[in-house]
């Protein structure tokens, strides 16, 4: 909660003989915020708001130019001695109007400081616009007399009937999405595709124009002025945008939070009517602009709009709803004062929270908000620089004097001149360095515990694939899956007519080419040479059909357990040659099979692991001490099994159509297992294995990690 600045101040003198008094535009409206009144100035000409309590307004609206600062202070003091401000807050209520350009002066050098007030700010707008380099802003034109001519037609929407059939269409529409996912999942596969690119900006332009066209007649619909309309560059692709901050001076709480939600309310609306005209078109242009304009709508209401963590649509509305305005510029003032207070020690610092629980959601959103930018930002400019590697690197560059350099050298700034610290300069400084000192010798020179893990599958050390030498069809299964078999037992019975019939056909031949053999015998001069190659070619031939009768015998190669999920499903079905039927198990010795990512490459080949454990799936509570491992150099990408990818739920990216198949090679460890009570070794179950490291510095892993992703994305 805020703290009430002093009654007197020692820089009173400055102001006490001014006369100042608000700009005659200047609207004043009255609002509830939290159960409290406040009034909120507006100067039209700039669109700038100001939010003041009613006793501080009782002091600003008395100002006039025949009475000096000092007379209307002294009169609110005897007319309200107890809801008064006292010097200091005056003080810091008069600079913050002045730099807000509501205030006039009676003096003729009122203008001359007016155009430098705006000439500052006009500097601040495009230093903020160059900062903030993703996102900038151009104004291009005045739409509020388009508004007014369209809003008696338009206006009818915005109602509980336009609600009715707002409803009712995007329920429609949800159902045809759900009824249609399948073919939406298959066309979305190509959303990035180079040919769909033209209709995909074109969808995103159609959408955003709505969108900003919906914030524009809410805001009109419920009194407020709409005077701007330009394009942005967002991550520098242009989009339309509109300023409808004259909401913020709607007195209903609920209608500010509308003309936050107009934009998604809208983009909804047309994506579902895009739904109905892409379930009843064909392939072609249509077809694929409206499956564009749907996709658009989803993804930037989801990932953009409709996220507080951004300054979109979101942000807005939980302001709006949390009944605290200026959320972000806010919580950047309470965490400084949380900062000068509590670590610098300045007696004079205010918190802008007016209560603990307002302190409280300005404190959590001013640190998440500042975590999720730095994510997504990080995110944008590798996207961009996937695409583009030069403007890649002007937007890092631009991002890390913005971040990183401006702001050291601002509070550098601050340190050694700031007035707030005058009393408390070597306290801040000396703080400043321990907490710096601290950090980097936390960050480069302690070393931290270090290790990295693997997804892998348990499989028996001794194992062999089950497959029929020959095709057939399954008749009989002669060994129960699950169960132990010996070397040369019977698993399965396949039946061929065609290979039957192939068999009794050459066994008339053999006895046919035998007994002509035999007959070429008995003459004196016969030519027994080509008899002799016939027969040996008709036995070969038997031989060979003889061996696949017998292969239709299914039979295991080695003493083990018969594993064979769903071969009661093969029964009477037909298989050819080679198809895999099942593994034939031997459980005496079990490994880990663990596949390493190429970012953990060097850890596992130049760093050398002293230790390793494996935590299975199911019983992530029992661990099992690894005995030995092998390394086994040279990147692959078939998996050991198909469960560690992502098709299975794993953690392995594999391309869409091969779930057993990684997008990027890795390295295999073949670790064994020492057996642990209690933990069910199964051929097939997955896990983790994670392997101990030496000890290293935070900032040198951090920097190698970098490093490694650099020369993976950009080959650096």
């Amino acid at each position: 909660m805020a703290d009430a600045p002093a009654t007197f101040s020692e820089s009173w003198y400055r102001i006490a003989g001014q006369r100042v008094y608000l700009r005659p535009g200047v609207m004043v409206q009255r609002q509830m915020y939290r159960g409290e009144r406040w009034l909120v100035l507006q100067n039209p000409f700039s669109n700038q708001y100001f939010r003041l309590r009613p006793a501080a307004y009782e002091f600003v609206g008395r100002l006039r130019p025949e009475r000096t600062v000092q007379e209307v202070w002294q009169d609110c003091v005897s007319r309200f001695p107890d809801e008064a401000p006292g010097q200091e807050a005056v003080l810091q209520l008069l600079a913050q109007l002045y730099h807000a350009n509501l205030l006039q002066y009676e003096q003729a050098v009122d203008s001359a400081q007016l155009f430098e007030r705006f000439k500052k700010r006009r500097q601040r707008e495009i230093s903020a616009r160059l900062l903030n380099l993703m996102f900038m802003r151009f104004p291009l034109l005045d739409p509020d007399r388009f508004l007014v001519r369209l809003l008696p037609m338009v206006g009818k929407l915005i109602s509980p009937l336009g609600a009715v059939l707002w409803l009712a269409v995007v329920g429609w529409g949800i159902k045809l999405v759900l009824d249609n996912w399948p073919a939406l999942r298959v066309q979305g596969q190509g959303v990035l595709a180079p040919g769909n690119l033209p209709l995909l900006y074109a969808g995103m332009v159609i959408i955003k124009t709505i969108h900003e066209f919906g914030h524009a007649f809410f805001c009109r619909r419920f009194g407020g002025e709409v005077h701007v309309m330009g394009i942005m560059l967002m991550i520098f692709t242009p989009v339309p945008y509109v300023d409808a901050s004259s909401s913020w001076g709607l007195r209903n709480r609920w209608q500010r939070v509308l003309v936050g939600a107009a934009g998604m309310i809208v983009e909804l609306f047309v994506a579902a009517l895009m739904a109905f005209v892409w379930v009843r078109t064909g392939p072609g242009t249509l077809h694929s602009l409206a499956y564009n304009m749907m996709f658009v709508a989803s993804v930037s209401t989801i990932v953009f709009n409709i996220n507080p963590l951004l300054r979109f649509d979101g942000y807005y509305i939980l302001s709006d709803l949390l009944e605290i305005p200026n959320l972000s510029q806010r919580a950047i003032q309470q965490l400084r004062h949380i900062w000068e207070h509590y670590v610098f020690g300045v007696k004079n610092s205010t918190s802008p929270a007016l209560t603990g629980s307002e302190a409280v959601w300005l404190v959590v959103f001013g640190i998440t908000s500042g975590i999720y930018r730095v994510i997504v930002f990080s995110g944008v400019l590798l996207l961009v620089a996937d695409r583009f590697m030069l403007l890649g690197l002007i937007m890092a560059a631009v991002c890390a004097i913005s971040w990183v350099t401006v702001p050291a050298g601002k509070f550098i700034y601050y340190l050694a001149t700031s007035p707030r610290l005058h009393r408390v300069r070597w306290r801040a400084c000396t703080i400043t360095g321990v907490l710096g000192a601290a950090v980097l010798l936390l960050l480069a020179v302690i070393p931290f515990p270090s290790h990295f893990r693997a997804p892998g599958v348990v499989q028996a050390e001794q194992r062999t694939g089950v497959v029929n030498d020959v095709a057939g069809t399954v008749e009989t299964i002669l060994a129960d899956p699950g169960g132990r078999v010996a070397a040369g037992a019977p698993l399965l019975q396949l039946t061929n007519r065609e290979l039957m019939l192939d068999l009794a056909d050459a066994r008339g031949l053999y006895q046919e080419a035998e007994a002509r053999y035999r007959e070429a015998l008995s003459r004196t001069n016969a030519d027994l040479k080509p008899l002799e190659t016939r027969l040996e070619s008709v036995t070969n031939r038997l031989a060979k059909l003889a061996a696949d009768e017998a292969a239709l015998t299914v039979r295991a190669r080695h003493d083990g357990i018969w594993v064979a999920p769903r071969i009661q499903d093969a029964i009477g079905r037909r298989l050819e040659r080679g198809q895999p039927l099942g593994l034939v198990v031997q459980p005496t010795g079990f490994e880990f099979v663990a596949t390493v990512a190429q970012t953990d490459a060097d850890a596992a080949f130049a760093r050398q692991p002293h230790g390793g454990e494996v935590r299975l799936r199911g019983q992530v509570g029992s661990v099992m001490t690894v005995s030995r491992w092998t390394v086994v150099p040279g990147g692959k990408q078939t998996l050991p099994s198909a469960a560690l990818g992502w098709a299975a739920g794993g953690e392995v990216p594999v391309a869409p159509n091969e779930p057993e198949k990684a997008k990027e090679p890795f390295f295999e460890i073949h670790a064994g297992l020492m057996p642990r009570a209690g933990v069910a070794l199964l051929h097939g179950r997955s896990g983790t294995i994670r392997f101990d490291l030496d000890p290293e510095p935070l900032l040198q892993r951090w920097i190698r990690r970098l490093y490694q992703l650099l020369q993976k994305r950009y080959q650096l």
